[in-house]
């Protein structure tokens, strides 16, 4: 998997920063951001953000380029609406049988459960080109293809909904390929907007406890959990 902060709003904090005192300050608008520091930005954002405002950070958005994940973990992060995507497209890009092609479980543990696995992908190779070779157009011949083909998604969300992202899928139920993923944003997140996401991670990082029932410490050690997030 790579993932790849590619773009993003310049100098988020303080825009977001300067966007909360709009609400608060006479005068002009122009004037409150080009006197905004980041050292006021940060303070700002701590203070407003932490009385619940959330909507502040939504004038900040944040494009990720993301390769080499599977069609399952596309289907399940489409579902987070408040976003823009743009997929790789099987209709338009034929699937390369010399090359990785597929993604394979972590829950595939054994050798002989990864062999396995990976020699029915073969048959499958086998079934698309087959069909290619005859005449079958891509988007037609793709059908024969699993939620384990590999695939490229472009990514643009802003920072709410970037943190209720992170709520949901960096928790320790998540499915393995998501949370990897969420991960990884996150980390590539925080390089360029700290103060925004210093509290980001899993929800049982901002509530205390776990909002999915898991019972500590059995299924899901809440201290480790925010000690990884917050490093407390």
């Amino acid at each position: 998997m790579k993932v790849k902060l590619v773009a993003y709003t310049p100098n988020p904090e303080i825009v977001c920063a300067a966007a909360a005192q709009t609400s608060v300050k006479e005068g002009s608008l122009e004037k409150i951001f080009e006197e905004m520091t980041l050292e006021k930005a940060r303070k700002i954002i701590r203070n407003v953000v932490g009385l619940g405002h959330v909507s502040i950070v939504e004038h900040a958005s944040f494009t990720f380029a993301v390769e080499d994940v599977s069609r399952s973990l596309t289907h399940q992060l489409v579902r987070h609406r408040m976003a823009s995507y743009t997929q790789q497209s099987q209709r338009y890009v034929k699937l390369n049988a010399a090359s990785d092609w597929f993604v394979v479980p972590h829950t595939f543990k054994t050798a002989e459960q990864k062999e396995k696995f990976k020699e029915r992908m073969a048959e499958i190779t086998k079934w698309y080109d087959e069909a290619v070779a005859e005449g079958i157009p891509a988007e037609d011949a793709r059908f024969y293809l699993p939620n384990a083909a590999k695939t490229a998604i472009t990514v643009t969300m802003n920072a709410r909904e970037l943190l209720h992202f992170f709520g949901l899928r960096c928790c320790a139920r998540a499915q393995w390929e998501i949370k990897e993923l969420a991960d990884m944003m996150l980390a590539e997140a925080k390089k360029v907007a700290p103060v925004i996401f210093e509290n980001a991670g899993p929800n049982c990082v901002q509530v205390g406890y776990c909002p999915e029932g898991a019972k500590k410490p059995a299924e899901c050690d809440i201290a480790a959990i925010r000690k990884a997030y917050k490093g407390e």
